[in-house]
């Protein structure tokens, strides 16, 4: 324990930049950091810190000392919180970041069996399609449906949603059936203003080869539950998650069309900003919603 409380000591210095600010970092006295710092110093048998009355900086030993103990401390404080994530209730408030419609369909009748499981975890759930900064916006986690999730976040698969282009067969009847893609741009269509592509849509062809058509949507907005009931009542066509419109298919309210031209399929992640020190709160919602959508509503559809 001493020489971990030495470490400590030494990298809270080196972290605030002077012994007063080591101090008020950990609670501890000037004088009891300083006796730690000097006894590691000791113990080691070299300098780990130049001292003036001005400033502080590290030696040559210092700076190789300070990068490794700060890790080792790090592996330290993530291997006891695997630990313990095995052990004892998890408790707090989780922030989580999803899209709306997903969140209101997908994700909402399933807070109730997590909150039976772990009653001492409150949920404070934000709906917005919009991609948000987990950090700056104080998100423990998000939803995302994506094939890219950014690189600086961790990330664990969910699901799989199919892209699907559909219309009514109200709107069918009256405005024809498109065969091909190219046919899109004389229909009215119904836009989705966060599709990475905006009103250009890609599909690929029986062959193999890739089609794009740029779109000229008469209603465009951000928001896939108002696509939807647009197309329900036979405004235009639409290009959605199946996820939104599985059970229309099934029942026959809204027809794929062009099943021979696939849209893309995404992924749907659950991401946060890392795997270290992630509380028991966060692992056991995690590993809740992998399990959850192990066979996802949509796909039985």
């Amino acid at each position: 324990m001493d020489k971990i409380r030495e470490m400590a000591s030494f990298i809270a210095v080196v972290d605030a930049g002077s012994f007063v600010g080591a101090a008020d970092a950990t609670g501890l006295s000037k004088a009891a950091i300083s006796r730690h710092v000097a006894e590691l110093e000791q113990r080691l048998g070299v300098r780990l810190l130049n001292r003036t009355t001005r400033r502080l900086s590290l030696t040559d030993d210092g700076q190789r000392f300070h990068a490794r103990a700060k890790e080792l401390l790090a592996t330290l404080d993530e291997f006891e919180s695997e630990i313990t994530s095995h052990t004892g209730d998890p408790s707090g408030l989780l922030r989580i970041n999803a899209p709306l419609t997903f969140g209101v369909l997908h994700l909402a009748p399933l807070w109730g069996r997590f909150s039976a499981l772990y009653p001492k975890v409150a949920l404070d759930v934000n709906l917005n399609d919009r991609v948000v900064d987990l950090i700056e916006d104080g998100f423990d986690l998000a939803i995302r449906i994506t094939n890219m999730p950014s690189s600086q976040l961790v990330s664990r698969k969910l699901a799989s949603t199919r892209i699907v282009l559909c219309a009514s067969p109200g709107y069918l009847r009256t405005h024809g059936t498109p065969t091909r893609p190219s046919e899109l741009a004389r229909h009215r269509v119904i836009g989705y203003s966060y599709w990475s592509g905006r009103d250009e849509w890609s599909f690929t062809a029986p062959d193999g080869g890739s089609v794009r058509v740029t779109t000229t949507p008469w209603l465009r907005t951000n928001n896939g539950d108002t696509c939807r009931a647009a197309a329900l009542e036979g405004q235009g066509i639409i290009l959605q998650p199946d996820f939104i419109v599985g059970g229309d298919l099934h029942r026959g309210d809204l027809v794929e069309l062009m099943p021979d031209y696939h849209s893309i399929e995404t992924g749907i992640h659950v991401v946060y900003p890392t795997r270290k020190h992630l509380p028991m709160k966060m692992r056991r919602l995690i590993d809740f919603l992998v399990d959850a959508f192990q066979d996802p509503i949509w796909n039985r559809c």
